[in-house]
């Protein structure tokens, strides 16, 4: 394996090797990995709208919506009117349920892969490391626009 001097060298390579990794279970059930997320998103929060799974999946209301809407019409989602709000509670149908556990499967199976050389001191101490880079960086909203910006020494948001 190639060593790489930053971060995203390494994300990148996960990135690629989960993708084709998860591919093949999701074709079987005719789920491509785009909606993969949506569909776990759903899965784990029946009921949300999509606002709110746009929202905590950081897509743009665009992509959510094209989403949403290939995932309805592909069987795995449905759309329920909320009686008294504005907007649409989602949630998984059976195909989108069984979507939801080989998607779960998937990823139990590639951690397994990827961890098994770590004992299991390790393997925390990695949890530890990559949660506290997340809340520094993607969890805390932080862009590379908004760094752009306070590199310039202006504290406005994009």
């Amino acid at each position: 394996m190639k060593n790489f001097e930053y971060l995203s060298g390494y994300a990148v390579l996960f990135y690629r090797d989960f993708s084709s990794f998860t591919a093949a279970g999701l074709q079987e059930i005719g789920l491509n990995f785009g909606f993969l997320y949506p569909v776990l998103y759903v899965g784990k929060h029946p009921g949300c709208t999509q606002g709110e799974m746009k929202e905590a999946l950081k897509m743009d209301w665009g992509y959510c919506q094209r989403s949403v809407e290939r995932l309805v019409k592909d069987g795995f989602m449905e759309k329920e009117k909320s009686g008294t709000e504005r907007g649409w509670h989602l949630k998984l149908t059976g195909k989108g349920e069984q979507a939801f556990l080989i998607s779960r499967k998937s990823f139990e199976e590639w951690d397994r892969k990827m961890l098994s050389c770590l004992s299991d001191a390790e393997r925390e101490d990695l949890f530890s490391v990559l949660k506290k880079i997340g809340r520094a960086g993607i969890m805390s909203g932080v862009t590379r626009s908004k760094q752009r910006l306070e590199v310039k020494g202006e504290n406005e948001d994009v």
